[in-house]
């Protein structure tokens, strides 16, 4: 994957964002993610980005507090003024050694915006690596079957 397209995230889960039971919230996730996400869109656009849609966040492992979470946000696919930006969350036990394991994952559409706070155009993307066209593929799905439902 070319490191153009991505940015990773890394912080260690803290008592304050979780449970009595020691289980973060969701929520928290969800807005790692969301940086994560805007960053890449932000590195790949070169402008301030905002985020439109979140599609299919899907919770595959529970995370814990102490825990080592990576979030990995990379373009998927480029329109016209958005972008999708692919995030996977992975998990790290970093006393037991355990992982990294895949925790969460969503696809979230990310707007360019100028600086009068109005859409603006991104440059084209051309997947060109095996794995950049597969995520290409998937997100173009994603975005065809959104267009048809409008």
């Amino acid at each position: 994957m070319d490191t153009r397209y991505q940015v990773v995230m890394s912080q260690v889960m803290l008592p304050h964002q979780a449970n009595v039971a020691g289980n973060v919230h969701g929520g928290e996730i969800m807005k790692f993610m969301d940086t994560a996400a805007g960053a890449a869109a932000m590195k790949y656009a070169r402008c301030n980005c905002v985020t439109a849609r979140v599609d299919e966040l899907i919770f595959h492992l529970p995370i814990f507090v102490g825990a080592l979470v990576t979030c990995t946000a990379t373009i998927a696919y480029v329109g016209n003024t958005s972008m999708d930006v692919y995030v996977r969350v992975d998990s790290e036990d970093m006393e037991s050694g355990n992982g990294p394991e895949k925790a969460l994952c969503a696809h979230f559409t990310m707007v360019a915006m100028s600086k009068t706070g109005k859409p603006q155009k991104v440059p084209p993307y051309t997947p060109e690596t095996e794995d950049e066209k597969e995520l290409y593929e998937s997100a173009l799905e994603k975005v065809q079957a959104r267009k048809r439902l409008k």
